[in-house]
């Protein structure tokens, strides 16, 4: 069965789409051409992540492509090529994870905080794929979730150890949240901002999560959202609230995306760099994802 893979991303402060002909459209900040016009040339993506500054698409070969950033940490290191059974793509601040078709994964870019350590090549059973800025968390077969890289303010606290019915993950800057079979979600380190603030345990119908720098985005099986945590630039403004056919979320620094049923898109949040630009507006045929399940 084919997984649910994101067909909307964000970066910093940059959006990208899935279209529903195998290409990729781009909007915001370019400074480091994570939307330069070379991603126009791709036409079997199957999945969109997005770093930083940088951009990386999944071809239906099973391959990975990138481009943007410094490339002072290697966040597009050419080894990324060298993979050819990729299955999923997820990516923090400078580094990239890639989940491969055996269950196991890969990973370029910096690892100064240790978020690509030898640990993660221990496991053989994972399904799904999440990076914070300078943390990386798997999702395995059994409902638990493992996490390493920056423990800073306990993004990889132990506590996450003891979900056994997770079915998907998502991080932020430095907090990371879970999504459990029941509909709930469970979200661990840093609060500063109420990014797990307890509102969010009132939720019980959640399929999908996603969180910014400093706040979360939950999506709920009505087709409607909920947001919690910092809301400096707008990005958990009630705005969001109006939309109900809503059924994928994605999020960037300080602004969230939503993907509708009619295959459009909507924007909120910090416009500073063009991430929330009216362009977004005229793409009508963004891919859905495949089936009604959780998306990856």
């Amino acid at each position: 069965m084919q997984k649910n893979t994101h067909t909307v991303a964000c970066g910093i402060t940059h959006s990208v789409v899935l279209l529903s002909n195998g290409t990729i459209r781009c909007w915001g900040d370019n400074s480091k051409n994570q939307c330069d016009s070379v991603h126009l040339t791709f036409t079997n993506v199957i999945q969109v992540a997005c770093g930083s500054y940088y951009s990386v698409v999944l071809s239906t070969n099973g391959t990975v492509q990138c481009w943007g950033g410094n490339n002072i940490l290697n966040e597009c290191d050419p080894s990324h090529r060298t993979f050819t059974n990729v299955i999923q793509v997820a990516c923090g601040y400078h580094h990239s994870v890639v989940l491969l078709t055996d269950g196991t994964v890969q990973c370029w870019g910096d690892d100064t905080f240790g978020q690509y350590d030898p640990v993660h090549n221990t496991f053989t059973d994972v399904i799904q794929v999440a990076c914070g800025a300078y943390h990386s968390v798997v999702l395995l077969a059994n409902g638990t979730v493992k996490c390493w890289g920056s423990n800073r303010n306990n993004q990889c606290d132990h506590v996450h150890s003891t979900f056994t019915d997770v079915i998907q993950v998502a991080c932020g800057y430095m907090h990371s949240v879970a999504l459990l079979s029941n509909g709930t979600v469970r979200c661990w380190g840093s609060n500063t901002y109420n990014q797990f603030d307890p509102v969010h345990s009132t939720f019980t119908d959640v399929i999908q999560v996603a969180c910014g720098y400093s706040h979360s985005v939950a999506l709920l099986s009505d087709g409607t959202v909920r947001c919690w945590g910092s809301n400096t630039y707008n990005q958990c403004d009630p705005v969001h609230l109006t939309f109900t056919d809503v059924i994928q979320v994605a999020c960037g620094k300080y602004h969230s995306v939503a993907l509708l049923s009619n295959g459009t898109v909507r924007c909120w949040g910090s416009n500073s760099k063009n991430q929330c630009d009216p362009v977004h507006l005229t793409f009508t045929d963004v891919q859905l994802p495949c089936g009604n399940t959780v998306l990856w």
